[in-house]
C-alpha cells in the first residue's frame, strides 16, 4: 500500500481502510441509539513542486465526542487555487463514497454525512464557494463551509 492507502488515528496508529470502517462500526455498537454525524474533509498544503492532501473522516457521537482517521496524498502541484480547491473536494467525495459503500455494505445506515470544504466567504476562496458547494450538494452531500468546516479546517489542516 501506498503512502495515501494509510488511514492515521491518535490512538491507534496506522490503520488501513477496512480498519478504520472497523473502529466505526466499533463506535456506533457501543452506543447503538445515540445519533451520529459522519464528516469527511480534505486541507491541502503547497510546496514548491507537490502538494499533499490530507483528508479526515470524522465521526462524531453528537454531544459525546468522536474519533478521526486521517490520510496524506501526495501530489503535483497544481494550476491554480481553483484546481486545488476542486482537488481537495473530490478526495472528499471520493472518501465519502467509499465509507459510505462499506458501511451500507455491513448493514449501517441512518447517519448523517457531511463533506466539509476548506473555504469561506472571506479570502482567497470567496470566489469559489459558490462553485464547490454547488457540485457537493448535485452529487447529494451536505456541504459545510468555513468556519463550521471543523473536519478540513481543523481536523486535516493539523496534518498538512
Amino acid at each position: 500500500m501506498g503512502e495515501g492507502s494509510w488511514y492515521h488515528s491518535p490512538t491507534l496508529g496506522r490503520l488501513s481502510f477496512n480498519e478504520v470502517v472497523d473502529e466505526i462500526l466499533a463506535m456506533m455498537a457501543a452506543v447503538p441509539e445515540a445519533p451520529y454525524e459522519v464528516v469527511v474533509g480534505t486541507d491541502s498544503q503547497t510546496y514548491a513542486d507537490e502538494v499533499d492532501y490530507v483528508s479526515a473522516i470524522v465521526v462524531h457521537r453528537v454531544g459525546r465526542g468522536g474519533r478521526y482517521f486521517w490520510r496524506r496524498e501526495k501530489d503535483e502541484r497544481p494550476q491554480s487555487l481553483r484546481e486545488r480547491i476542486y482537488r481537495e473536494a473530490w478526495l472528499s467525495y471520493e472518501t465519502a463514497e467509499e465509507l459510505i459503500r462499506a458501511l451500507k455494505d455491513r448493514g449501517v445506515s441512518g447517519f448523517q454525512l457531511e463533506i466539509h470544504v476548506d473555504i469561506g466567504r472571506n479570502g482567497r476562496t470567496r470566489d469559489l464557494v459558490e462553485e464547490v458547494v454547488g457540485m457537493i450538494l448535485g452529487v447529494g452531500y451536505r456541504v459545510r463551509t468555513k468556519p463550521e468546516a471543523y473536519a478540513a479546517s481543523a481536523v486535516a489542516d493539523r496534518y498538512t
